[in-house]
């Protein structure tokens, strides 16, 4: 069957501007890709852990074999949900198969018809699909802008809900939380704050920036995510008990999906216990963070005021970025560029990711490669 000419032509179109996308195998061995931030992904430890405890369960199997409310649920989950709400001082907390599942999973069921969503215009891809599946109005406001998003409250009907990630996926700054949980309980709106590249980096044990702000109280809900710095897969939405039960009963993405296999459980649940002690790590990526930080707004102009493991490297073209990215491959250095729509158009950069076993020679290392590639 012929594949649709439209679909064909935006192919075309892609390929034309230069960001026809790729799936690409890793070869550089300098990781500053990956979301790996505290090299649990990696960890031997982790998976010795994950294998001794999978053989303490005689029922062990590859699959979940359903959704969690027909056959797929198991004890482990019961006791992961209680470690998470515990770790991240919560009543409660609810499994997803994935940060994305878990936006889309709240955010399409929770604000009803008559109800209003602001959301930041930073925001993730899954916040903006889960936004885009509910039934409320919604608006978007400058990136950490309570200014406009004061002026675009003025449109909030029934329950108002304000969307913002705690450090932003692309940009990697951080959202002003004090401030924002402030505007919200002055204004009786609900706060969702996705903590995705957050989660087991910042806190005093890594339990997000919410609890490094004490703010926990003032926050209707919260996304942690595996994917990144707990090196595993799936996500979880963390918040009152009633919450919990709300999504059990009306969240479709997780009604209707497949639970996680038991193994994935293990290693969400080992890479909690080693958080508390992987403190040492998680100054070690800061250090290392604001250092990228403080020589790159030599040259760029921007400077992150509390870096965390992203940074950008911008250049002046599409061209000239895929140029540098590929020549850092071949000099054994994984940074990738990011194109417009992932970013706005005319944002496009390198997305550099700073992780706890990354050194300072080896970032020394990169910026004397950028410096070379860009004279």
């Amino acid at each position: 069957m012929q594949f649709p000419e439209n679909l064909q032509q935006k192919l075309i179109t892609r390929q034309d501007q230069g960001t026809y996308r790729r799936l690409k195998v890793n070869q550089a061995q300098i990781d500053f890709c990956s979301n790996d931030y505290l090299g649990l992904a990696r960890s031997a430890a982790l998976k010795r852990l994950v294998t001794l405890e999978a053989e303490q369960f005689s029922d062990y199997l590859l699959g979940a074999t359903g959704s969690r409310l027909l056959s797929g649920n198991h004890p482990v989950y019961e006791l992961l949900e209680t470690q998470l709400a515990t770790f991240h001082q919560a009543e409660a907390a609810l499994l997803f198969n994935s940060g994305y599942v878990a936006n889309l999973g709240i955010f399409s069921a929770v604000p009803q018809r008559g109800d209003t969503i602001f959301y930041d215009e930073a925001s993730h891809a899954s916040i903006k699909e889960g936004i885009r599946l509910s039934l409320a109005k919604a608006y978007s406001f400058k990136h950490n802008s309570l200014e406009d998003l004061s002026r675009k409250f003025k449109h909030a009907t029934g329950n108002a809900y304000v969307a913002v990630e705690s450090i932003y996926s692309m940009d990697g700054d951080q959202a002003p939380l004090p401030e924002l949980t402030a505007f919200c309980e002055k204004q009786g709106a609900y706060l969702i704050v996705d903590e995705a590249h957050a989660n087991g980096l910042f806190g005093p044990q890594g339990e997000g920036l919410v609890v490094e702000h004490n703010v926990t109280a003032q926050v209707f809900a919260r996304i942690m995510t595996f994917g990144k710095a707990i090196g595993s897969h799936g996500a979880a939405i963390v918040g009152s008990t009633a919450l919990r039960e709300y999504l059990i009963n009306f969240s479709r993405p997780f009604i209707y999906s497949t639970a996680l296999p038991l193994h994935n459980l293990l290693a969400i649940k080992g890479a909690y216990s080693f958080l508390p002690s992987l403190q040492t790590e998680r100054q070690h990526l800061k250090a290392l963070a604001g250092y990228l930080n403080q020589q790159l707004a030599v040259t760029t102009g921007i400077f992150l005021k509390n870096p965390g493991p992203i940074n950008s490297i911008f250049a002046e073209n599409v061209s000239q970025l895929k140029k540098i990215s590929e020549q850092l491959q071949g000099n054994n250095i994984d940074v990738r560029p990011v194109f417009s729509p992932t970013v706005p158009a005319g944002k496009e950069r390198l997305r550099v990711i700073m992780h706890a076993f990354n050194t300072q020679e080896q970032v020394d290392l990169l910026l004397q490669q950028i410096a070379i590639l860009n004279s």
